[in-house]
């Protein structure tokens, strides 16, 4: 839930959020090019939402559909604490029920054990480990770090899910 701010507004992506999208990834993940499971994607060409306060962005969430599921790519804050990584997430599984989905799945990093944390209390479980695939992905993409949070060798690739039978997000 959103901490109590009236000029603070969740909202679809628009096409007018490019640029500011672009800047955010490049800071973020080294450019708007994200690889999971080997697959490259373009973040700031897909589907999202937004929390914008006044002019400013607060945080952002992109995702991908498939036939059954929506991959998040990237979820960034700007402001921790303030439950804009939840409320985005809320918006992703509400977007996901209304239309028709079944399971909302995300690839992150051995190192990200912020991460981690916060999409296990939010719900999510762990569902399959990847040795050595930041390997492969850095094939694709060579500005990945070989370090990485806490001074963590970046390595392995770790699948979390949330299968969207009866329950809510956290």
């Amino acid at each position: 839930m959103l901490k109590e701010k009236t000029d603070v507004v969740l909202r679809a992506i628009e096409s007018e959020d490019g640029e500011w999208i672009k800047k955010l990834l490049s800071e973020h993940w080294g450019s708007s090019l994200v690889v999971t499971r080997g697959v490259s994607h373009n973040a700031e060409e897909l589907p999202g939402f937004a929390i914008i306060q006044g002019k400013d962005p607060k945080a952002l969430v992109t995702f991908r559909e498939d036939r059954t599921d929506i991959e998040i790519i990237t979820l960034n804050s700007l402001q921790e604490g303030q439950g804009y990584g939840t409320a985005l997430l809320n918006a992703v599984e509400g977007y996901a029920r209304e239309n028709g989905f079944r399971r909302i799945w995300l690839i992150t990093t051995n190192d990200n054990t912020k991460a981690l944390r916060f999409y296990q209390k939010s719900g999510f479980t762990l569902a399959g480990l990847y040795p050595r695939a930041i390997e492969r992905s850095r094939k694709i993409k060579p500005e990945i770090p070989d370090m990485g949070n806490d001074g963590i060798p970046i390595r392995d690739e770790i699948l979390l899910e949330y299968t969207l039978e009866d329950k809510h997000l956290e």
